[in-house]
């Protein structure tokens, strides 16, 4: 699940993702079960989190084009909307989007975010946002905690300190950890996704929702 703020970049030396990665690691690993299904969702997880980037893109330039005015008549710079109200939640059939958006914006933005993904802005693919980076903390955060409760004195002040120390400790460490969880495990870069059909519906709870619905492609 993903909402918008800045984005990161890929700042050091990674594997440069090439387009029949997935398709090659399919080859290889055939008798593995749902590892397609797994593989997919990666990369409309990827598919998402950029399409949520470049709707505040053009949020962003739809505003800061155009001045707004104060009372007294005189023009005033707008800043930049950061479109904090969207959210997103990727299954392996295609991607649902949560917020006020426009259907014709969405189906503007997500052919551009799959091109500008595939194209080398491998930067999209990650959303500081994330589900994946609440995952992280709460995972470190708990590993830490018990480390604390073990390696320290069991009076209840050592073990307040130990807790709190544990926690700002995990949350120093999630965004950094978050994002390394993403590049690697929860999003690929989609070469292999084509988008089917865009349309507004509601999820399996009954929310209101826009549904990107994609295929897979060798």
């Amino acid at each position: 699940m993903t909402y918008t703020t800045s984005a990161q970049t890929w700042d050091f030396n990674v594997p440069t993702p090439y387009p029949s990665q997935d398709t090659d690691l399919l080859k290889q690993l055939p008798f593995v079960p749902g590892l397609k299904e797994l593989l997919m969702l990666r990369q409309v997880h990827a598919l998402e989190h950029a399409t949520v980037w470049v709707l505040a893109d053009l949020a962003n330039a739809n505003y800061t084009s155009r001045p707004s005015r104060s009372p007294a008549g005189t023009a005033t710079t707008v800043h930049e909307m950061d479109n904090d109200t969207l959210g997103g939640l990727s299954t392996e059939q295609g991607f649902y989007l949560y917020g006020e958006v426009n259907l014709s914006d969405l189906r503007r933005a997500v052919p551009l975010a799959l091109n500008r993904l595939t194209q080398g802005e491998w930067n999209l693919a990650v959303h500081p946002r994330c589900g994946t980076n609440l995952s992280v903390g709460m995972m470190l955060t708990a590993g830490l905690a018990l480390g604390a409760h073990l390696l320290l004195p069991r009076g209840p002040i050592e073990q307040l300190i130990g807790l709190g120390l544990a926690t700002a400790t995990a949350t120093q460490l999630t965004p950094d950890i978050g994002i390394l969880a993403q590049r690697y495990l929860t999003t690929a870069i989609p070469f292999n996704l084509a988008v089917e059909d865009i349309s507004d519906t509601s999820d399996i709870w009954g929310r209101p929702a826009y549904f990107v619905q994609v295929r897979w492609r060798d």
